[in-house]
């Protein structure tokens, strides 16, 4: 199962792009041996200046066909790392081939991708900087595949 970051705006250059690639290019080599394809970022752009329903859009088909849907989002669920590797697991295990995982602009999300959305997941009551819940969900990406991979990793 591939697993994807489907997010709105381009992410130049620097600290935090560099920490994205490390952590995916991390979980891409852990999953492999836990049936986990490769873990990426699909970027979507509105460069016409659509607000939030060009946005979904733009989000709506950069989904992958029949993946699950994980949309981030304050109103969502909160879970433990452990709670989100077994998500994955119990999706890997019943046979989805993609889990997208999807970070929505300035904005936030539309009601259209979250009522679309299989899990609504929350970092917490506040509203974290798109580059920033960016680098977050990667981790917790590797973290996950760690997880499952019984790595030390994760201390509780």
């Amino acid at each position: 199962m591939r697993l994807t970051i489907c997010a709105v705006g381009r992410l130049r250059k620097g600290p935090e792009a560099d920490l994205i690639d490390d952590y995916l290019a991390r979980a891409t080599r852990t999953g492999r041996a836990l049936g986990l394809g490769a873990a990426s970022v699909l970027e979507v752009e509105d460069r016409k200046g659509g607000g939030q329903q060009a946005e979904a859009a733009l989000l709506s088909k950069a989904i992958p066909d029949r993946a699950r849907v994980i949309a981030l989002d304050e109103r969502g669920t909160l879970m433990t790392s452990p709670d989100l590797a077994n998500l994955v697991a119990r999706w890997r295990d019943d046979g989805i081939p993609e889990t997208a995982f999807v970070i929505g602009g300035a904005d936030g999300l539309t009601d259209e991708i979250r009522a679309r959305s299989d899990h609504l997941l929350s970092f917490g009551r506040m509203v974290w900087p798109h580059m920033l819940a960016r680098a977050m969900l990667a981790e917790q990406i590797y973290r996950a595949t760690t997880i499952l991979a019984g790595s030390p990793y994760h201390r509780v």
